[in-house]
Order: structure tokens, then sequence, then C-alpha cells
């Protein structure tokens, strides 16, 4: 089967209708089922949930951010739902930001980058049976605990969500994924060459790391391309600077700007969604019939996506959702 994963959007999450489309995606084939964790639900109890009522299917944080549990709780869930799942848990990473750290979580936003890095070392250290003080953060003065249970797994796969260079060179040193979001399809190998620097500094072979985009597909012929602006639109003008910032520096500046422009005024924000070009639907989602996206996923593939993790239907009641699921089931190779 060809590797895909789907992922859920944590703002009106359904429990009940998602924890029905990780059962059928773990019927149809898919290798993994992930969950965000914004300010809704907390998504370690979903996620054992969903491990109680599937078999085969990878889950996954798509993802825990590294301010809001400390790296040992961190450590603990990690081999809590991997125990739990029989060994198909992926830990998923991130920093988030400033505004939800601070503004959320009420913790200061210092230090993502080393907090992130630190938080790996101590996860890796902990179901390795090695002791706290051994992991060699450097944020904390950490005494030599050591888990009190027996991990499933002395290794969890861990994937880290990042848009820029030092982070994403980070995970050759350290993760086993990379997570990028509205990344452009055509410059994965960007992101792939920062990869393989870190593992080169680390001594490690860097095609054994997954690259693993959350990826926009949607499969509904002609109207494909209007949903495809309204999305981009969003994501560039209403999401902050991260993605602004991101698609500028690949050559969308003038119309990342004008997107934002719009957007930002009420009366003309229904305009942005026409100042997003063909060019930036071609490398920013999967668009046409379900067919169409398939192979579109299929030459991804070839260029360099490992795993894409498509992102679900949000605010769609079941039938819409499960004819997405099975439209992209994963085919046989």
């Amino acid at each position: 089967m060809e590797r895909t994963g789907l992922v859920a959007f944590w703002k009106d999450y359904d429990r009940k209708l998602y924890l029905r489309a990780a059962e059928l995606a773990d019927d149809l084939g898919y290798e993994s089922f992930w969950l965000p964790e914004a300010w809704g639900y907390d998504i370690v109890p979903l996620l054992t949930e969903m491990a109680l009522r599937t078999k085969r299917i990878k889950l996954g944080t798509s993802i825990l951010n590294v301010f809001s549990r400390s790296a040992g709780s961190i450590a603990m869930t990690a081999a809590t739902v991997d125990e739990i799942s029989e060994g198909r848990f992926i830990l998923g990473l991130g920093t988030s930001g400033r505004r939800v750290i601070e503004g959320f979580h009420g913790r200061a936003f210092d230090k993502p980058l080393t907090r992130l890095q630190d938080t790996i070392k101590v996860v890796r250290t902990l179901l390795a049976g090695g002791s706290l003080h051994e992991a060699g953060a450097t944020l904390d003065d950490l005494r030599p605990f050591k888990l009190a249970m027996t991990p499933h797994r002395r290794h969890v796969p861990i994937y880290v969500a990042a848009l820029k260079q030092r982070s994403i060179e980070g995970i050759g040193e350290l993760a086993d994924g990379w997570i990028p979001t509205f990344w452009p399809y055509d410059r994965l190998d960007d992101g792939r060459a920062w990869i393989a620097e870190g593992a080169r500094r680390a001594g490690r072979d860097p095609s054994t790391i997954d690259v693993a985009p959350i990826t926009t597909a949607i499969p509904l012929g002609g109207g494909s391309t209007d949903m495809a602006r309204d999305i981009i639109a969003l994501y560039v003008g209403g999401m902050g600077d991260y993605y602004h910032e991101l698609l500028s520096g690949f050559g969308y500046r003038a119309e990342c700007d004008r997107i934002a422009e719009l957007w930002k005024d009420r009366s003309t924000r229904a305009q942005a969604r026409a100042a997003v070009t063909d060019a930036m639907i071609r490398v920013l989602s999967v668009t046409g019939t379900p067919e169409q996206c398939l192979d579109a996923l299929t030459r991804l593939r070839s260029n360099g996506l490992d795993l894409p993790l498509l992102s679900l239907p949000t605010g769609m009641p079941w039938p819409m959702v499960e004819m997405f699921v099975r439209a992209m089931a994963p085919r046989a190779r």
C-alpha cells in the first residue's frame, strides 16, 4: 500500500465523528491518523480512545507543543500511549507560537528551538532506560530520575513540525520525521537539504528521515480549485505571520502581500481568494477528481514526499467525511 496518513483539525473537533474516521481508516489501510492540539480537546486521551478501537493504524500527535507539558511528562505520555496502542504511537512535536504559549498557557516563550531539542533528548533518554541528567538538556537542572516503568519500545518515532532552517537541520540531528505545513511541494528539496546537513553533523543517514507534510487534498472535481483558494487565503491572511513569511521566501511575496491586505479589511476579505494564483494552488494543494488527486500524490511521492498527511474535511457531516476517507484511501503498489 502507498503510505498515507490522515490529520484532523482541532477547531470544532467532533470526537465521535473522528473516532469513527480513525476506525474506517484502519480498515482501509491508511498508515497513520494524527490529531492536533491548540486550545480545545486534550489529544492524549483522544488518541488513547482511538488506540483501543483500532488494530493496525499508527496514531500520532500533530502536534504536542513543548511548553505546555514538561519534557518528562511528554516522555511519560509517549511511553503510556505507545504501550496501550501496542507500539503504534508517533510523537509529533513543535514549539507552537508566542501568542498561544504565553496567552493561553501562561508560559514564557523563551528559546523555543532549544526547548524543542531538550525535549527530544529527554524523551529519547528516558524511553531508552537512561537517567534524566544524562539527556544533555541545557535549560533545566534535571536530577537523575528514570521512568519507573518499562516502555513497550525503547524508541518511539519523533516527528517535528518546523518551518525554519535551524529547526529543520535539528530534525536531521535528532528526529525521525519532518511535518511541514503549507510548504510548496516543489521546494521540499530545500527542506531535505537542511535535514541532510543536520544528519551529516550527527552521523545519521538522512534517507531514514520521513518528509510528512500536512497536505490539502480536495477531491471534488470542478469545485476543488475554488475551495483551495479559500483555504490558502485563510492561511496566508488569517493564520498569523508564519505562512506569509514562508511563502514570501519562496517567491510569492507580492501575492501574499495582496492576500494579507485584502484579508485584513473585513469589507474586502471575500476578495482575498481571488488573489490566490493558480501557481499557488498547484504547489500548495492537490485538487481534482479523486483519481486525479491520487495520481498527483503518487507523483509527489516520487519527488520526495514520503508520507502525505491528508487534512480531513472540517465542519462536515459523517457522510462527507466518509466519502473523503474512502475516496483518498491508499492504493496498492
